[in-house]
This record gives structure tokens, sequence and C-alpha cells, in this order.
């Protein structure tokens, strides 16, 4: 899959020479049907936004189900009419490879379990599409990215937010400066809480919980999306309240990206401490995003008083639809595999800066 940079991505994103550069040959449905979604994974995720964001999309369609839960097979097929042939158990999802009427296998489940079903799903010979975050870390994000290559088919992040059109118009302004250059960003995700039980998979660090792997990634992505730079160092430090409770993986981090060229940043995420905003302070003027990373309401507000309202609709349906235009290569992948995979690189970084109290350079 070749790799563009973000910048020269957002400088082409309204071209044809987007499309011709950033959609490899892969393997099409018929163009005269949707494309053919499988979920993988029936959680509340599955169960309460990307399903029903299906019933409204205008590209693609749920044809089938993965579920390592037998028993919700029925429920599913009498909410939505699946056919039995259609519905998979994590045993025998390999014969998915034989199915016409699914193109597509989404990753909806625990963080921990990407890597493993992101390759077989490619093997499949399936388009792959993945939720955030893509996998545990670099090692594994380049497993899927090279099974998804080796099978000839197309792999995109679940981040929302980048299909979201105020986040877009807000990351075009790093090209037309309309408040200057941007000096300083805050990036921060999280919701308030105290934990969930020991055996939930957001409990345990080798399933991909706490607050830095579910939600830290919005704060990342969208410090890299609106300013469009990588960055080249950071820092980290953790904060506790319930130690009793949160015994494996962190409750609340607060981080720095440091940008050779900056702006500065200051960023955090929790799972105890509610705050979901992202705001650019520029020489000439503001902007933000309040809330920033919600599934609804995410709004623009400017210091010169512009005021973006919310989508009417699911971000999700927004989401796949684009995605599927893209499997047909009617329009751009807006969400490469190589996304996931410099998140994953700057939380495992972030990890270590606070583990050891040091700046860790990229």
């Amino acid at each position: 899959m070749p790799i563009i940079s973000r910048r020269r991505f957002l400088q082409l994103s309204t071209s044809s020479l987007l499309i011709a550069s950033a959609s490899p040959v892969w393997s099409m449905p018929r163009s005269d049907k949707p494309v053919g979604v499988a979920l993988l994974g029936l959680g509340n995720y599955s169960a309460s936004m990307l399903a029903p964001a299906l019933q409204h999309t205008k590209h693609c369609r749920l044809t089938g189900i993965v579920t390592g839960t037998p028993d919700k097979i029925p429920q599913w097929q009498q909410k939505y009419g699946l056919q039995d042939a259609n519905c998979y158990t994590y045993d025998n999802m390999d014969d998915i490879a034989n199915n016409d009427d699914i193109d597509v296998i989404y990753i909806v489940t625990p963080t921990g379990t990407h890597m493993d079903f992101a390759v077989r799903a490619a093997n499949t010979g399936k388009h792959v599409w993945c939720e955030k975050p893509m996998a545990m870390d670099e090692a594994q994000c380049q497993r899927i990215i090279d099974a998804c290559e080796k099978n000839g088919v197309m792999l995109s992040v679940g981040y929302r937010m980048q299909h979201e059109p105020n986040t877009r118009t807000f990351a075009d302004y790093q090209h037309t400066l309309p408040y200057g250059e941007m000096r300083k960003l805050s990036s921060f995700a999280g919701y308030g809480g105290n934990g969930r039980p020991a055996d939930n998979w957001r409990m345990q660090k080798e399933m991909g919980g706490g607050a830095l792997y579910d939600m830290g990634v919005y704060a990342i992505n969208g410090a890299r999306f609106i300013t469009g730079k990588e960055p080249v160092a950071v820092t980290g430090r953790h904060e506790k309240s319930h130690p009793e409770i949160f015994k494996e993986v962190d409750e609340t981090t607060f981080f720095t990206l440091e940008f050779a060229d900056g702006p500065e940043t200051e960023c955090g995420t929790s799972v105890v401490k509610s705050f979901n905003h992202l705001k650019a302070e520029c020489t000439d003027g503001w902007y933000q995003l309040k809330p920033m990373q919600s599934y609804s309401g995410v709004t623009g507000t400017t210091s010169d008083g512009k005021q973006l309202p919310p989508i009417k609709g699911m971000q999700q349906s927004l989401q796949m639809d684009n995605d599927a235009l893209a499997i047909r290569n009617k329009g751009p992948l807006l969400v490469p595999a190589e996304e996931g995979l410099r998140d994953i690189r700057l939380v495992n970084a972030i990890f270590k800066a606070a583990k050891t109290g040091q700046k860790v350079t990229l």
C-alpha cells in the first residue's frame, strides 16, 4: 500500500490525483451492489452503533456477522434479516472466503485480539476494517499490514474523527492559516467513572485496556490530524486516584507531543476524568472542537464567532460509506493502516516516557 505524507494527502484531498496515487489495485465487489460488511465481534459498539449506522449507509450494507457467542446469532438474524449462511463463529470464519455476499470483515473486538482476527480476515481475501486502536504494538500493526498487502485487500482503521466534517475543516486550516500559525495545541479525550469489573477487558493490560489505548489514541490522532505533523519526541506521566481498582492499566495519563517546529502541545486521556476537546491557539485567533471525539455532537467554534454545528446522522455511516467508496476506487482511502501504526508507536513511547520519567525521542 503506497504511503503519502499527511501534508501531501491534505493538499490532494479534493483532487483526482489522490485517488490515483493512494488507491492500489485490489479486488472489488460488483459495482451494481452495495459493499457487503460482516461485523466480527457483536459487543456494544457493533450492536448500538455500527449495525444501526449500516442501515443508513448509501454504499454498504450489513450482510454477515462473526461471533464468539453463537447464542447471539438468532437475535441478530431476526433484527437484520441475516441468512444462516452469512452467520459465522470464530471457529469457522475462514469459510467466509467462499461467501460472495461478504466483501469486508470489520474487526470490532478488544484491542489485544485485533492482530489475530485481522490477519485471519485478510487471509479470507476480504477487505479489512479494524477498529481503533489498531493493535498492541508496531510489530502487530505491521503483521496486519503485511497480511492485507499479501492478499491484495484494503485495510482501514476506524477513526471516525477523520471522516467527521468539522474535524476535516479544521485540519485544512494548517494550509489556509485563517488564524495564522499554530502556536499551541491542547487535545484531551476521556470519560468519567470509577473503573469496571476486574474481568472486563478494559481493565486488563494484555487486552489493551486502560486510558491510553482506549481513549488516548483520540487525543494523539486528533493532534496529528489537525497539525498535519509527526511528533519527534514525547513525555508522559500517569495519575492514579483508584490504585486498588486500576491494578494493571492506566486510569489517567497526561502527555506532550513534541513537533520539530511547534506547536507546543498539552494532551491527556482518562477513564475517570471527563474531558473531551481539542483547541488550536494561533497567532491571530483560535479554533476548537468541543466535544472532539464523541459519537455525536462534535461542534466547532472559532475566536471570531464562527460555529460549525454537528452533523445530522451518524459518524459511523459516513466512515463506512467513505471506506466503501475507497474499495470501489471512487474515493480516497481517508484512514490508511499507517495511521494506526503511527499512533500505536506514540502510545508505546508515552508509556515508556511515563515509566522512566524521561523524554522519549522517536
